[in-house]
């Protein structure tokens, strides 16, 4: 098959903040240089705690990030309680490796998995990020913030600028949102917010009260800030 056929989702950026995590997700999917969704979704929760961000071949993530569901609840199901952060991580890269064969035909997926640690021990360590390789390399960020994707480099550079320890999970939502403008700039494969169709990125957030999805007023009233911003700054 050829790789350049399937759908690929980008660009997925994690944020950690002493109340838990955000993660956002742009709406666009590339089939080589043709769109090939406008308003695809690329971050969902993965249980009542955590949330996982696919980038790379669409279906196989979402085939992925789908199986991963099923499985954690299969697990509370059985055990009677769930899966530590650690354990979900580690049970999501095993997914990830047996994946191996499907991605060296170029049909790779590269989660980015992050979530509340109920297990915690430390004040303002309760929200952890963890990215993965292709061969299902588990590694945790300390740094605060991570993304993935053909945008992630972008992304990251407006991180790295704005991002201190000790953010609220308002303002890291906010940073999301921009990283995910900057990232649109310079990476046609990561779709900006479309004010006209009124398609946003996907904002969700995991913290001790659970998992939650932003509104579309919310994140458009967050694209609307950045807009604003530009507009101020010179040559724009």
């Amino acid at each position: 098959m050829n790789a350049d056929l399937a759908p690929h989702a980008t660009t997925i950026v994690a944020i950690s903040t002493n109340e838990g995590v955000v993660m956002a997700g742009d709406r666009r999917a590339t089939m080589g240089n043709l769109i090939a969704s406008r308003d695809i979704e690329k971050v969902h929760p993965a249980d009542p705690y955590s949330l996982i961000g696919i980038a790379g071949t669409a279906g196989v993530g979402i085939e992925l990030m789908r199986l991963f569901q099923v499985e954690l609840q299969h697990y509370e199901k059985i055990e009677g309680a769930m899966l530590s952060l650690d354990g979900k991580a580690n049970r999501l890269a095993t997914m990830i490796r047996q994946n191996l064969g499907a991605a060296m035909q170029g049909l790779a997926v590269i989660p980015l998995f992050a979530g509340f640690d109920l297990d915690a021990k430390t004040p303002g360590k309760v929200g952890r990020i963890f990215s993965f390789d292709i061969a299902g390399g588990l590694y945790e960020e300390h740094g605060g913030y991570d993304a993935i994707g053909s945008g992630s480099l972008f992304a990251k550079s407006s991180l790295k600028k704005r991002y201190k320890h000790g953010l609220g999970i308002a303002e890291a939502a906010q940073l999301a949102v921009e990283a995910l403008f900057d990232a649109a700039d310079d990476d046609t494969a990561t779709g900006g917010p479309d004010v006209i169709r009124k398609i946003f990125p996907v904002v969700m957030t995991a913290t001790a009260e659970g998992t939650q999805r932003l509104t579309d007023e919310e994140t458009a009233a967050m694209a609307e800030n950045v807009i604003a911003a530009r507009a101020l700054q010179p040559g724009a």
